[in-house]
């Protein structure tokens, strides 16, 4: 059997059995290298060389996480759930009903696309800002479907087309791993490549706010839950706070490092007060905390790529493909979409996925003579499908998280499908007509 198949099985079925995804990845290496004929001294030494390819993604992690817990410290989320009640509050107490839930959910969406690129905390800013107005969504009347598919579309288009913050972390991916594959990019071309598969997740969007989940939904417990007030908020921390977030985005456009970012906008945090020393340590430990999952993730899955490129299969995976499927580029190009959205669904992870597919995919669309800009969009969707709607998603976790706190919203009927269903379908279509036509 081929070692590549393999090996990948074992690592989608150990994920959907809900085994620990970097526990997934490490039996699914080293049972591909045994069946590859790899010795398993081998197979272990590969991972262990592999695993250096994601070390500089994962710190870029750890101090994204450490940023993130420190910027929630300094008021600017509360300042926003303050003024999000208080333009609510203008509207007499939900008599306009229309205006206020424009309002929430402009606030949510601009919030949720802000914390991948200009403002990097991830899903830090969700269980800060979202529980605050849960008793006003109730009153609204308002589906927290359609919020969860609003955040969810905000914690995932943004970092697919735009090379800032998180997103600059997904695009370095994709090219690191292409480059790997055999085939070097220039990651200036990775926005206008993803930019027909995104399209397909803004008419998502667009459908899941004015067709779905339009008409009113009741929530029989109303737990009213402390408003939070402006009276706490620093001024003058909001400014320094602000202040740190221009330095994080000025100092990785120029070095383009997000290590480079994150150490910035941390360091302006410390220099200007925003940030206090005694508190400092203990702020950054559970940012860092925070994000530490995903870069072992990364870590393990850059070993993993490794051993299946050891094993020699790939080439035979691709030659035998592209027999199989005789030319076909169409059927092509949907087979590969279709496989990276069954991984990214059993692991929770597109950034993780790309180091998985990029070593089988490139080879092959360089057999079928896809362009590359049509690779790039190809590799870009086939990791970024799933990320919306797989369970062990931090793109559905956080919304979840936030939306569940008085127990009436279910992670998998509430977000997950819903999710699924607006976003990787559409982004299935429009990625492979992106692929098709570049």
């Amino acid at each position: 059997m081929n070692a590549v198949i393999f090996a990948v099985a074992v690592m989608l079925v150990l994920s959907l059995l809900r085994v620990n995804v970097v526990f997934a990845l490490l039996i699914g290496a080293i049972s591909g290298g045994l069946v590859g004929g790899l010795s398993l001294t081998n197979t272990i030494t590969t991972f262990t060389e592999g695993l250096g390819g994601g070390a500089s993604i994962a710190l870029s992690y750890a101090l994204l996480g450490g940023f993130a817990v420190a910027i929630s410290k300094t008021g600017i989320p509360e300042l926003l759930v303050a003024s999000i009640l208080k333009m609510i509050k203008k509207d007499g107490d939900t008599e306009k009903t229309g205006l206020a839930k424009t309002l929430i959910i402009l606030a949510l969406l601009l919030m949720a696309v802000f914390s991948q690129n200009l403002i990097p905390i991830h899903i830090a800013f969700i269980p800060l800002l979202v529980p605050p107005i849960i008793h006003v969504m109730n009153l609204l009347r308002l589906d927290r479907r359609l919020i969860a598919s609003v955040l969810t579309f905000g914690l995932t288009a943004p970092y697919i087309l735009l090379p800032y913050g998180f997103g600059f972390i997904f695009h370095e991916i994709v090219a690191i791993q292409m480059e790997a594959a055999g085939l070097a990019i220039d990651m200036k071309d990775i926005p206008f490549a993803m930019l027909i598969p995104t399209a397909g997740l803004v008419i998502g969007l667009l459908i899941a706010i004015f067709i779905s989940y339009r008409k009113p939904r009741e929530y029989t417990q109303d737990i009213k839950i402390e408003e939070t007030a402006l009276t706490n908020v620093n001024k003058k921390l909001i400014f320094f706070t602000v202040l740190s977030l221009i330095a994080a985005l000025v100092v990785q456009i120029q070095t383009e490092s997000m290590i480079m970012g994150a150490l910035a906008g941390i360091l302006t945090l410390y220099v200007t007060g925003a940030l206090k020393w005694k508190e400092a340590d203990i702020l950054l430990t559970d940012g860092m905390r925070l994000m530490a999952f995903i870069g072992f993730v990364m870590i393990t899955a850059n070993g993993f790529a490794s051993v299946i490129q050891a094993t020699g299969d790939i080439e035979l995976l691709v030659a035998s493909s592209s027999s199989l499927l005789e030319g076909n580029k169409a059927l092509a190009a949907m087979l590969m979409l279709l496989i990276g959205l069954l991984i990214t669904m059993g692991i929770g992870s597109s950034f993780a996925t790309i180091p998985i597919i990029a070593a089988i995919f490139v080879p092959l669309a360089i057999e079928f003579e896809f362009s590359t800009l049509a690779i790039i969009s190809l590799i870009g969707t086939a990791g970024a499908l799933g990320d919306a709607g797989s369970p062990a998603s931090d793109s559905t976790l956080g919304p979840t998280a936030g939306l569940n706190v008085d127990g009436q919203h279910n992670h998998i009927w509430d977000t997950c499908v819903p999710t699924f269903i607006h976003y990787n379908i559409p982004l299935l279509v429009f990625g492979w007509i992106a692929v098709m036509v570049l």
